[in-house]
């Protein structure tokens, strides 16, 4: 419904209810303005890039306020992130309108930030970026997001560092006995930092040996949901465990009521420096390199190496350890001889190949 009236002081009014149901008016001195007004928004709502009138200037810091309290429900850690993120958009975009960001903007933006900043964080503040204006098209606050795989940075390669056995043991050498047990969890089951300060007696079964994943130090929410689980270990790294616990957690710590997280790392820095050929910066974390390289090399599939190192999707395995499968030329050559060779030879043939 639309329509254009004149009223008494001689203003024009032109009305229309909009998709949403609610009806819009606008007052003009003359009759074409108001028509003018009016087809705009017509022509909009036909299109289907009409945009609440109310909403059509709010500029980009307006929308991330609005934003980010609609996301402070999400893990702390995973808030924190994006803080981080929304910090540089603003910066950059904050007092312009949210409609008026192009995507060469976006792109310009990409260039600027790959001069700062390495490229795998470059392509989280892309990803964040887009995640925001997506949310802005479903609110009904932007027609189209201006972000898009064309204004996309290079996506970074993965290729962790990947300790050798024998730095994996110089290390467990290197640390104090009371702190074993966190190379062990990390290089050989997998465990995250947190978790395995979290980690207690009453979570490794020692009859069949296995580890269970429920929670990470100071009760924060674990990772992702599949980070919870069970973990099986031989019975082997079961003893070696039980042998360095304290009364309650797996890593007791000097005064054997266990550590944080923040401990384990301050510890794992001094130690970590005593041996030879280990990058920069290299975690704790980083054992979980260890420990998929070794289920790989085992022979074990992508479903399994998934389950065990507990990621959300295969996809996550393969980004980061695909290139930790076998893939040799002669593989492939002996997979395809295979085949040649028993058309070659069929059942119930002589040697020379005939009946």
């Amino acid at each position: 419904m639309a329509s254009i009236k004149q009223r008494p002081d001689g203003t024009w009014r032109a009305r229309y209810r909009g998709p949403d149901g609610r009806e819009y008016a606008k007052h003009a001195r003359l009759k074409r303005e108001a028509q003018a007004w009016l087809d705009d928004a017509t022509s909009a709502m036909n299109a289907g890039t009409w945009v609440d009138p109310r909403t059509a200037r709010m500029t980009v810091g307006e929308w991330l306020d609005t934003w980010e309290a609609g996301y402070a429900g999400n893990r702390p850690g995973t808030v924190k992130s994006a803080a981080t993120h929304l910090k540089l958009i603003r910066a950059k975009f904050g007092d312009r309108q949210l409609r008026a960001i192009r995507s060469s903007d976006v792109k310009t933006w990409m260039a600027e930030l790959t001069e700062k900043y390495a490229r795998s964080y470059v392509y989280a503040i892309h990803r964040r970026l887009a995640q925001v204006m997506t949310d802005a098209v479903h609110d009904g606050v932007l027609v189209r997001s201006p972000v898009s795989r064309r204004t996309s940075p290079p996506a970074p390669t993965q290729r962790p560092y990947v300790a050798t056995t024998a730095q994996v043991w110089a290390l467990y050498d290197a640390l104090p006995r009371a702190y074993r047990n966190m190379l062990l969890l990390g290089a050989f089951a997998g465990l995250r930092p947190g978790e395995i300060a979290a980690l207690t007696r009453a979570d490794v079964d020692w009859e069949a040996p296995s580890i269970t994943v429920s929670a990470q130090h100071d009760g924060a929410e674990l990772k992702t949901e599949t980070s919870a689980g069970v973990v099986p270990i031989p019975a082997d790294l079961a003893a070696m465990l039980e042998a360095d616990a304290g009364e309650a957690h797996i890593v007791p710590g000097v005064f054997g009521r266990g550590v944080t997280a923040w401990h384990l790392n301050d510890v794992w820095s001094t130690t970590r420096a005593v041996v030879e050929g280990l990058p920069d910066g290299f975690r704790i974390q980083d054992l979980r390199h260890y420990f998929a390289s070794l289920l790989i090399a085992a022979g074990l599939d992508i479903k399994v190496v998934q389950a065990r190192m507990r990621h959300a999707s295969p996809v996550i395995t393969l980004r980061t350890y695909a290139h930790l499968w076998p893939d040799t030329d002669d593989t492939s050559r002996a997979a395809v001889a295979s085949v040649l060779s028993a058309r070659k030879s069929p059942p119930g043939a002589d040697p020379e190949g005939s009946p």
